[in-house]
């Protein structure tokens, strides 16, 4: 993982841990003494200038009643080994947001794709990977996507590049029941979705993956990511740059209506292809 992008998240974790124990009613050295360190120490947490041992984690989970958040950035999605370095610690963000916008210029975005798709997309990347590994790859994926099944999923607002509809990942049959997925989360409302299409030309942000994060109590970050890399981003100006490029993106999009209908288009395409072979 990139140095900049640990830093961020230790970020998070501190502005996370000063809402709570002020939410809580406690001083930072009334925290301290309740999970074994000093006052100046909760401090030093809260600046990520010093990064808590996992046992501090759990024993600030217990005082504050977090339900595991820090245990989990500490430990269980850092370190996960079924994400990539770069992008582990994305997914405990993912899970705390109240919104997220997305734009995939390439593929389908991870809390969007089916099973077959992860599979598809997995053993390209890895082609003498085993079966254990490939497996545990999607049930990762899907394991991601069950904040979008929650009461208090964040609002979900992508926008997909025309490319993503039209390169059958792992043939016709998976890419007809993947584009399938995506139409029923968007005609459920579950998530809001448009297509860029060819005919908008160029647009913001060639380079790769894009994504907005907000927070209830935090200030918004934007990642983005490129090959074999990610970087999370919270500057403030830089993530308003993001956000104009977004926004740029979303306006030269078709509308949701038209994307449904395009998609609906080359997922028929695919089924058609997919029932001659």
């Amino acid at each position: 993982m990139a140095n900049g992008s640990r830093q961020a998240v230790w970020e998070f974790f501190g502005a996370e841990l000063k809402r709570r124990r002020e939410e809580a009613g406690l001083t930072q050295v009334e925290l301290g003494a309740r999970v074994f360190v000093s006052g100046g120490y909760i401090g030093q947490f809260e600046q990520a200038i010093r990064k808590p041992q996992l046992d501090v984690a759990q024993r600030i989970d217990e005082v504050l009643q977090t339900d595991g958040i820090f245990e989990r950035l500490c430990r269980k999605l850092i370190d996960d080994p079924r994400y990539a370095d770069y992008f582990a610690h994305v997914v405990e963000l993912e899970r705390l947001a109240t919104k997220i916008c997305e734009f995939a210029p390439t593929a389908v975005p991870g809390l969007l794709q089916t099973a077959g798709y992860v599979r598809a997309v997995t053993i390209a990347m890895n082609p003498f990977a085993s079966d254990e590994y490939i497996e545990d790859k999607v049930s990762g994926r899907l394991e991601r996507q069950r904040i979008l099944e929650d009461a208090t999923r964040p609002v979900y607002w992508v926008v997909l590049h025309e490319n993503v509809l039209r390169v059958p990942v792992g043939g016709p049959r998976v890419m007809a029941e993947q584009l399938g997925h995506i139409l029923r989360l968007a005609r459920a409302r579950t998530i809001l979705l448009q297509v860029l299409p060819y005919t908008a030309g160029a647009y913001p942000a060639m380079t790769g993956d894009l994504r907005l994060m907000e927070f209830e109590d935090a200030p918004p970050t934007a990642y983005t990511e490129a090959v074999y890399s990610g970087t999370l981003l919270d500057d403030p100006a830089v993530v308003k740059r993001v956000y104009g490029a977004y926004d740029l993106m979303r306006a030269a999009a078709l509308s949701p209506e038209a994307s449904l209908a395009l998609i609906e288009s080359a997922a028929e395409d695919n089924r058609r292809c997919a029932s001659t072979t």
